[in-house]
């Protein structure tokens, strides 16, 4: 190596030597951003399914945040912010995390791959402090600053430039069970930034709880970017490595984790020995043909992405057809009609035709007597103040019940922040929907006003005054003769007084029998105004505000459902 190439990889605060011939010599990897002459970007937003998933899972939190809360879209949000950090970020290098236990020989495989002595090894726990880097080729730097790893933490082999392994960088991580918390959270952290992860597993704490409960089973759909290792095979005596493989990939398979077996796409497991070089070839050529392909990353996003889809499932799949059907409203309407009491306004605009016809068909000695009976008799009294009180609290409680009913019917089967959405929008709707219900009652009152009458009233009217004209004439007939002004015949007269006093009645009659059915008609329709108008005012309330959130649940369902499609991502 050059003294210019020494210098650039040098940090300073290892001493430098002259390497010995034929000794591989490392270095650290300088992180300035003017000498990584060789990055490369992706260059363009992210094309097919994965740039549509992205799309749908970016609308889908900016639809939902006024509806869920902020920690619900936190792992959404930093899948979004994390795929657009990667996107601008070298292409050509895949960024691999080696993790394990204590104690699992993942820092012996760390300088197995690299064919140096980078990560330190030894029985003192923890061995591994802080992530360190080795990268095989330039261009690393802006990934490794994502990854917080600090300049003098970075590597690279002396014969690192090209090779089988050109475009990788390699991370050896703290142990993820180890007693300094610090070192954890330093793992866990780098572990949700990297394209892949190689799991060490060793033939002592391959099956680990916390291996299995807190890493391999939540990041079961990681499968594609993970390579799981059995290490330190050489421990175990004949067949004893075949059997702890198959008990490793039994279970890998209860973490729900796919094992790339027979051509299918999931995680390679396979057994090794860092220490004397068994298998490590193998897993250096996997990795070599890994990165080579270079769809790591987007694999790796499409994972999270899967994984926030699925943490979000619950808050966006209803159980059913939740919605607002037509039997709905229109129980909704009826219920409202029984509130305002539009079956009574129909029965009292029916009676009030009825009585209208009476009165105008009526003999005229009838209306005399009814207009001294009006003016005999004191006007009838309105209902106390406390009934009318009682019919307004009824009322009230009728319009609740309503608007209860109906969201309970519109929220049934939502995922609950939905459905709280449905059931707020309906409250919010019904203040004040029992005094709009009173206002429109008492205007369609007043804008039906008197009822009308029907084209043959004036000659019932007509007929009345004849038959009353008959009655006087022949009551005069009779007084004339009775007094001896005409002459004496009392049957003609009296037949002409008796129909005139029975042809009125029975005109009456007869007008009321014939005024039944308009006065039906009259006050059905004077219910059904009342009704629609009713409706009407509880659709504009409730209904529609109901409707727009199921509208705003739909659209973010079908966002919810293209963040989970099918599909190849790929980064352009």
């Amino acid at each position: 190596m050059t003294q210019e190439a020494e210098d650039r990889w040098a940090d300073g605060l290892i001493a430098r030597r002259a390497a010995e011939p034929g000794e591989m010599t490392t270095t650290a990897l300088e992180g300035e951003e003017a000498q990584d002459v060789a990055f490369e970007p992706i260059g363009g937003p992210y094309i097919g399914a994965v740039r549509g998933r992205l799309d749908a899972l970016r609308e889908l939190v900016g639809l939902s945040r006024t509806r869920l809360d902020a920690e619900a879209l936190a792992e959404a949000g930093r899948v979004l912010d994390e795929a657009s950090a990667r996107q601008r970020l070298s292409a050509r290098h895949t960024v691999v995390a080696i993790a394990g236990a204590t104690g699992s020989g993942k820092s012996t495989l760390f300088n197995s791959l690299a064919r140096s002595q980078i990560s330190d090894t030894g029985l003192r726990r923890p061995t591994t402090g802080s992530p360190i880097a080795c990268s095989w080729t330039d261009g690393a730097a802006g990934l490794l600053d994502r990854l917080g790893i600090p300049g003098r933490l970075r590597r690279r082999p002396l014969d690192g430039a090209g090779g089988d392994l050109e475009g990788l960088v390699l991370v050896d991580l703290p142990d993820l069970d180890s007693a300094v918390v610090s070192h954890r959270h330093a793992a866990d952290r780098v572990l949700a930034l990297v394209d892949a992860i190689v799991w060490v597993v060793d033939p002592e704490k391959y099956a680990d709880a916390v291996l299995h409960e807190r890493y391999l089973r939540p990041l079961a759909g990681h499968a594609e970017v993970s390579f799981v290792v059995l290490n330190q095979v050489d421990r175990l005596p004949g067949d004893a490595a075949d059997q702890v493989l198959d008990d490793l990939r039994r279970l890998l398979d209860e973490d729900g984790m796919a094992l790339g077996e027979h051509g299918e796409p999931g995680a390679s497991v396979l057994a090794l020995s860092a220490l004397t070089g068994q298998g490590v070839g193998e897993l250096r050529e996997q990795l070599g043909r890994f990165v080579r392909e270079r769809g790591a990353a987007a694999r790796r996003l499409a994972a999270d992405v899967d994984a926030a889809a699925a943490d979000l499932r619950p808050l966006y799949v209803a159980d059913g057809h939740p919605g607002l059907g037509e039997r709905a409203r229109r129980d909704f309407g009826d219920r409202l009609a029984t509130a305002v009491g539009a079956s009574a306004a129909g029965e009292a605009a029916e009676r009030e035709w009825r009585r209208n016809a009476q009165r105008a068909c009526g003999t005229p000695w009838l209306r005399l007597w009814r207009w001294y009976d009006r003016i005999r008799v004191p006007a009838v009294q309105r209902p106390r103040s406390g009934t009318k009180a009682e019919e307004q609290v009824t009322a009230r409680q009728h319009v609740e019940q309503a608007v209860r009913t109906v969201a309970g019917e519109a929220a049934a089967g939502l995922p609950a922040p939905w459905a709280q959405a449905v059931r707020e929008a309906a409250v919010r709707g019904a203040e004040g929907l029992p005094e709009a219900l009173d206002e429109l009652a008492v205007r369609e009152e007043r804008e039906r006003g008197t009822s009308p009458r029907p084209p043959w009233w004036p000659a019932a009217v007509l007929a009345q005054m004849v038959m009353t004209a008959v009655q006087v004439v022949g009551g005069l007939w009779l007084v004339g003769q009775i007094v001896g002004v005409l002459t004496p015949g009392l049957i003609v007269p009296a037949l002409v007084m008796l129909g005139g006093i029975v042809g009125g009645p029975l005109i009456e009659w007869a007008c009321a029998v014939a005024a039944r059915g308009p006065g039906r008609r009259y006050g059905q329709e004077a219910e059904r105004r009342l009704r629609e108008a009713a409706a009407a005012c509880g659709r504009a309330r409730v209904l529609d505000p109901v409707a727009a959130e199921l509208l705003r649940y739909r659209e973010v369902r079908e966002q919810y459902a293209a963040v989970v499609g099918a599909g190849v991502l790929t980064q352009g």
